[in-house]
């Protein structure tokens, strides 16, 4: 089952088309073997094979997420954006997110000082699809922490994919209001 999600998950980032989501091939056979006496009693012939597929398709649960797939423009969640500021809260409140949204998230830094946010278990939780500074769009492969030594903005475009409760957070701070909580469910 695990594999078929993966699959599934993969395929709209590609834009693939999904593939078969049935546990076995049984009830496929199964579909074919009934659709097989109503083309009968239509009168249509028995060697045609074009039955089959056609079956065989109503059994593939597809999502329309348009030509574009999961990461369309049209898909996109924008979250609150975050702040990092002497004093200041990191986050308005918690960021519920749907694992399979695609969301962006803005982090403004006002330069008061030198500051950070830092979570690997969200960073491995999540598809970074991109994260953009200065205009300057970057891919990477995998994300631990985003620093600011002076005054900025970044902005990052990712998948939610593990469901769970993880957290950015300020390092060396201890303080609720010095991390921003992201529910996956």
């Amino acid at each position: 089952m695990t594999r078929l999600l993966i699959a599934a998950m993969l395929a709209a980032l590609i834009g693939a088309p999904a593939q078969a989501q049935t546990a076995t091939d049984a009830p496929a056979d199964n579909a074919a073997a009934q659709a097989a006496p109503a083309a009968d009693a239509a009168g249509e012939d028995d060697d045609d094979d074009d039955d089959a597929p056609a079956a065989a398709a109503s059994t593939v649960q597809h999502h329309d997420f348009g030509p574009s797939g999961i990461m369309a423009r049209s898909n996109r969640e924008d979250l609150a954006p975050m702040t990092l500021s002497s004093g200041k809260p990191v986050a308005e409140a918690e960021y519920s997110l749907q694992s399979g949204g695609f969301y962006r998230v803005k982090i403004v830094s006002d330069g008061t000082q030198e500051l950070a946010l830092s979570g690997g278990d969200f960073f491995r939780a999540v598809w970074i699809n991109e994260v953009v500074i200065n205009d300057i769009e970057i891919r990477p492969l995998g994300v631990h922490s985003i620093e600011f030594d002076d005054a900025g903005e970044a902005e990052i475009s990712f998948i939610a994919i593990m469901p769970g409760r993880y957290t950015l957070s300020i390092p060396g701070s201890s303080g609720e209001s010095q991390q921003a909580v992201f529910n996956i469910r």
